[in-house]
């Protein structure tokens, strides 16, 4: 399994301009990452990382236009719509259902071949799994940011997805608790063996070891290889 990006590019309108011309975020990227690699794209905020993310996830909106391919576990995804697509994605903010307990946010993500019965023991599972039972009952209110955040965490790869995306998943915590969670979650992310890309501008937020690439660098080779 792996997460293929096959000649990707992305347009948007220029609202300034009264004509209808796209202006180029990125052309022709090729990016391949494999099951258990966590790639990291490194570029500072507003160049269009967390739109590539939406691209691939199938999130955008009418301003943008693209044109290649995403594939995933060797099946073409892009034309897709979102829920199909098996991508996970994990925000800066939680994203908790604030009307549900923890086990049942978990339980809502789980997949649909999981008859009704047996979907509170699987979340109940999950949550012992990673020592966070004491956390069942409580409502997301009541526990710590860090606690919503590996809660948050868990709800997306419940539903077990073919490939995850990290939308700076760190930026939001305090410089203690986002050592011990960064290592928390990509303990979990090699555990799950899917391909997963980050994006951040925080070097320190990547693996030790993994994959480093920047937006600059990518975009000058999408300029290079179009002339």
């Amino acid at each position: 399994m792996s997460l293929l990006i096959q000649q990707l590019s992305i347009s948007y309108s220029n609202a300034d301009s009264l004509s209808s011309d796209k202006q180029p975020l990125i052309r022709y990227l090729d990016l391949q990452i494999l099951n258990g690699e966590i790639t990291t794209l490194m570029g500072p905020s507003g160049c269009g990382k967390s739109t590539l993310l939406n691209v691939i996830a199938g999130h955008f909106n009418q301003e943008l236009s693209y044109d290649g391919k995403v594939i995933l576990d060797d099946e073409e995804i892009q034309t897709k719509d979102p829920h199909e697509r098996s991508i996970g994605i994990l925000f800066q903010d939680d994203l908790l259902f604030p009307h549900l307990n923890i086990w049942e946010n978990i339980a809502f993500a789980l997949p649909n071949k999981i008859r009704k019965k047996e979907r509170k023991p699987e979340a109940l599972a999950i949550l012992d799994r990673v020592g966070l039972a004491n956390l069942a009952n409580a409502m997301p209110h009541q526990i710590s940011g860090g606690q919503r955040a590996r809660i948050s965490l868990l709800r997306m790869l419940s539903a077990q997805p073919k490939a995850v995306l990290l939308d700076e998943p760190f930026s939001k915590l305090d410089p203690e608790l986002r050592i011990n969670f960064k290592t928390w979650v990509f303990e979990q992310l090699f555990k799950a063996n899917i391909p997963t890309l980050m994006v951040t501008h925080d070097e320190n937020d990547a693996p030790v070891g993994g994959k480093i690439l920047h937006w600059s660098q990518l975009t000058i080779e999408a300029q290079s290889y179009a002339r």
